[in-house]
């Protein structure tokens, strides 16, 4: 299997203050197919905790590094996203997370490139800023107030969508169907047809241009088989409805009429000369 282009990223957290963020960061990246993280002068934390926090990285965790600088932590990368709000930083190139994203797939093709982010207090120093290719700002409302990792799993999550390396499909609902085929779609709209007929539905109004409406709809709700058939057997069972209420009221008018149960009659005809 040819090795994902999200191997050549790396994650760079500079002098990270809480043990927690980078937990969870980790916990990103492992869902979203990255695996290399360097730390920056970071405080001091516990692997153990690290791995309470993100469960099942032991792969990640043993592949840290840290850094005592950031010319050194940036040192193999071709090309250098810094994550950071500062309105100021006009001299850069400044990205979203979806177009930072298109740049660093790009030039991970020929090697490593690094998304990097600050401090929890202070983001991004001007000696980092100062080493990256790109500013990426990561739009909100005027509130903004993103952690270190809910800013790394954004920008982790972009760069998975864009290269297509989805590992984990989502399933399909527990009783989904195949698509239905042509007839059992026609089969739908038969007794669609015949259960509005029969509550005297198109009485007044136009049968054709009423049916070609209900195609319509279903077609664009594009049901499974199972959901295809739950709507067929509605339509069955406002024709059962219908005749069962009918046969009742035909009973109580022959039992109004003094009319034994025993002695009911067979034909229409017989009934009526009751």
């Amino acid at each position: 299997m040819a090795e994902s282009v999200l191997h050549a990223v790396t994650v760079v957290l500079y002098e990270s203050q809480d043990p927690i963020n980078i937990g969870a960061v980790i916990r990103a990246m492992k869902n979203m197919g990255v695996r290399d993280l360097r730390l920056i002068r970071p405080c001091r934390y516990d692997l153990n905790r690290i791995e309470q926090i993100a469960h099942d990285t032991r792969d990640l965790v043993e592949r840290i590094q840290h850094f005592d600088t950031i010319d050194d932590a940036l040192a193999d990368c071709a090309y250098v996203v810094g994550f950071s709000g500062r309105p100021q930083a006009a001299r850069w190139q400044r990205h979203t997370p979806r177009s930072a994203a298109v740049d660093l797939l790009e030039y991970a093709q020929q090697g490593r490139v690094a998304i990097m982010f600050g401090r929890e207090d202070h983001g991004l120093p001007n000696e980092a800023l100062d080493r990256v290719h790109a500013i990426c700002t990561i739009p909100t409302t005027e509130h903004f107030s993103l952690n270190v990792a809910q800013a790394c799993l954004l920008a982790l999550y972009e760069l998975h969508l864009l290269a297509g390396d989805a590992t984990k499909r989502l399933q399909a609902p527990r009783h989904a169907k195949g698509a239905p085929t042509k007839e059992a779609y026609e089969q739908a709209f038969t007794d669609m047809r015949n259960a509005l007929d029969a509550i005297a539905y198109f009485k007044t109004r136009n049968e054709e241009l009423i049916m070609r409406t209900m195609r319509s709809l279903v077609f664009r709700a594009n049901p499974d088989g199972r959901e295809l058939l739950m709507l067929r057997t509605a339509s069955i069972e406002v024709l059962r409805t219908i005749e069962r209420e009918s046969r009742l009221a035909v009973q109580r008018a022959l039992a109004e009429a003094g009319v034994a149960q025993g002695e009911m009659p067979t034909r229409a005809s017989d009934a009526e000369a009751v």
